[in-house]
């Protein structure tokens, strides 16, 4: 009975022994790695939900990366925007000087020189890359429905209830001021046109009138004299509506205060048939300029430009973990061509006479207005991406927290354990020894 009851006593003691080593050994895997959940025998579940969150928050990371990524392509291209609106200033500058009579036309053809070298300069900004993409040539824009768009030239400083059959001598100013146009007076009317600049007072191709003589019953829609056989302009009006005209999706546009509006739109859709600039000077019978008149007339900017039909090319950004969260930016031109600046033919605008130099101005304008409009496209997107980056940042902290719950081990505690489970090894080690002794005596008694 003796021998059988110590024998089962070793037993015991081993057994404990192991448990305690197994124990042991299961606290230095955790301190070595500092992991709660080493594998998936340690806890099935945890362990798939540890491997899901580490899979996120590597997702993340490289969502982060890729926010950052698409800041430095959006600030690369706002700086060769950036670069062209510094151009566009001077030209203007350039083209108010070639418009004074105190230059010569020797002066203009030098000013002229310098004129197509900034042109060119614009090409090259349009053409900038980054990491070999183009962003502003045209070739990373929107969607553009068949058969593209026209260009809109709107004025909203004529009273609400001017209509395009209205007549010239009863035209006001928004505020309800009369223009002070009566009989007698002379209508002058250019544009530009694939930089090219067209005049009624020139009239060499008969794409204008002769410059009109007001009567009493000449309507506004008679300044352009609109022969659909010849025409680049026709005359646009949504009688009491705000509506402008269509833009490059097929939407209907509206004027921003909501009013009604009289607009200007180019004959055919299209970069080469675009108008870039119209230019309404009307002058008294002693040929003096009206300016109150002028000064109304003169506000035709463009509203919608004119693009060519195309497929969407914009640039997607995966910010997401999913794929679906990502999001796109169309560049829009920004080539020379495509600001009105020059013509399908190589022709540019023109400062060397002060009819086509007074009609750049206008241009000029309106090329600012639409790099602005893509400065500002992309100074909102630049923000959108931050606040994403932000957004993924803490997302990619509050993961990385709650794994750190599920899989991490508690240092304090498990040395506490090792410690305790080192004790227990050690004093089952010593009483297997005398265990072990106490058999050793029982099988002495045999001897």
């Amino acid at each position: 009975m003796a021998m059988t009851m110590s024998g089962l006593a070793a037993t015991g003691v081993l057994n404990r022994l192991n448990k305690n080593e197994n124990a042991r050994g299961k606290n230095l895997k955790t301190l070595a790695s500092g992991l709660k959940i080493g594998g998936a025998e340690d806890d099935a579940s945890g362990y798939a939900i540890s491997k899901r969150m580490s899979v996120q928050i590597r997702s993340l990371e490289q969502d982060s990366q890729n926010a950052q990524n698409g800041t430095s392509l959006i600030k690369t291209a706002g700086e060769a925007l950036q670069s062209t609106v510094d151009i566009l200033k001077t030209l203007k500058e350039k083209a108010i000087d070639a418009a004074n009579d105190s230059n010569t036309d020797s002066d203009r053809a030098n000013i002229q020189k310098e004129v197509d070298q900034a042109f060119d300069q614009i090409d090259d900004n349009a053409n900038t890359t980054y990491n070999g993409q183009r962003m502003l040539d045209g070739s990373r824009n929107n969607e553009v429905v068949y058969p593209g768009s026209h260009t809109y030239l709107t004025n909203d400083q004529l009273a609400d209830d001017t209509e395009a059959i209205s007549r010239i001598i009863n035209l006001k100013s928004k505020n309800g001021l009369s223009l002070n146009i009566v009989p007698g007076d002379t209508i002058e009317v250019s544009y530009v046109k694939n930089g090219v600049t067209y005049s009624n007072l020139d009239n060499k191709d008969g794409r204008l009138p002769q410059p009109i003589v007001v009567t009493k019953k000449t309507r506004f829609s008679a300044i352009l004299g609109w022969d659909p056989a010849r025409t680049d302009l026709d005359i646009q009006h949504y009688s009491h509506t705000s509506k402008i005209g269509t833009d490059q999706y097929g939407n209907d546009v509206y004027t921003p205060d909501g009013k009604n509006a009289i607009s200007y739109h180019s004959a055919y859709p299209g970069v080469e048939n675009q108008i870039a600039g119209l230019t309404i000077t009307v002058y008294d019978a002693n040929g003096h300029k009206r300016n109150s008149a002028n000064n109304a007339l003169n506000h035709f900017e463009e509203s919608i430009r004119a693009q060519d039909p195309s497929e969407d090319c914009a640039m997607r950004f995966q910010i997401g973990t999913k794929s679906n969260q990502a999001t796109t930016f169309g560049f829009e031109d920004m080539r020379s061509s495509a600001l009105g600046l020059r013509g399908s033919a190589g022709n540019t605008v023109q400062l060397t006479t002060r009819r086509s130099a007074a009609a750049a101005i206008n241009v000029f304008d309106n090329a600012v207005k639409k790099v602005l409009d893509q400065q500002t496209e992309l100074g909102a997107f630049q923000d959108r991406l931050l606040f994403t980056y932000n957004n993924i940042k803490t997302s990619q902290e509050n993961t990385i927290a709650s794994q750190s719950t599920i899989a991490d081990a508690n240092m304090a505690k498990e040395a506490t354990e090792f410690a305790k489970n080192n004790v227990l090894t050690q004093s089952a080690q010593a009483m297997l020894a005398q265990a072990n002794q106490s058999v050793s005596s029982v099988l002495s008694l045999l001897q």
